[in-house]
């Protein structure tokens, strides 16, 4: 049977352990940096002809046409296939 003052030690060290291991993994999560997902060269071709091709489809104050959006879609998908 344990005394009160033997629990009381006995938690205190149970706690002390705890915090020691939330430290280290603490310490191990800020260390390692997710990596950085790497673009296909189909979306890189994509992105380029995409932004070549949207002015075509605005208005003269930058807002996109009706169905602007849309169509410079297809039109820079359909520029990549080439």
């Amino acid at each position: 049977m344990l005394t009160v003052d033997e629990y009381m030690a006995f938690r205190r060290l149970i706690s002390s352990e705890q915090e020691s291991e939330e430290s280290t993994l603490a310490a191990r999560a800020e260390t390692a940096a997710p990596k950085k997902r790497r673009k296909s060269a189909y979306g890189r071709k994509y992105s380029a002809a995409f932004r070549r091709i949207a002015p075509t489809y605005k208005n003269k104050n930058g807002t996109w046409r009706k169905g602007g959006f849309k169509a410079a879609v297809k039109a820079a998908h359909k520029a990549v296939k080439k």
